[in-house]
């Protein structure tokens, strides 16, 4: 299950910063960042991710993401293997017995999973929604202590 989480977080990397426009175009696209797969194995993923064929700005039909924010086309393309080692953390703001960490659209649950699952003593818990993670710390926690529990999960704090 593992392989096919990485294989459609891939895909829609990939969709979202090249113009693509067959199945053959993305079956490659994909060899290229490491998944071998079947014509058809790829046109059950493209179901799953209810993508789309669209015309682009040259008019050429090209396929197209849903509309989600976090893969909204790209002007610089980027290998998706690069784009997938980033964790979506965007800021962490502190005050008293609350952290604000703010996430790229879609990435705050499963940045505050991954928060709750350090079982650190000094996190109560938290709250995530699309983009925005509340933090509730326990008392008398120091703001480096704080950035340091949380560097462990999210090591762009570091």
């Amino acid at each position: 299950m593992k392989v096919k989480n990485s294989r459609l977080e891939a895909l829609k990397m990939l969709i979202s910063s090249m113009e693509l426009s067959s199945q053959e175009e993305v079956l490659r696209a994909l060899k290229t960042e490491g998944f071998q797969l079947t014509q058809a194995t790829l046109s059950r993923d493209l179901k799953q991710l209810k993508v789309a064929k669209a015309a682009s700005m040259n008019g050429k039909y090209v396929y197209i993401l849903p509309n989600e924010t976090m893969y909204k086309r790209v002007t610089t393309p980027r290998k998706a293997t690069e784009m997938l080692q980033r964790s979506g953390y965007i800021s962490v703001k502190i005050s008293d017995q609350l952290a604000i960490v703010k996430t790229r659209p879609g990435y705050a649950s499963a940045i505050a999973y991954d928060i709750d699952a350090s079982d650190s003593d000094l996190i109560l818990g938290t709250i995530a929604g699309d983009d925005t993670i509340f933090v509730a710390i326990r008392e008398g926690v120091t703001r480096g202590q704080i950035l340091r529990v949380l560097s462990y999960v999210i090591p762009e704090i570091g």
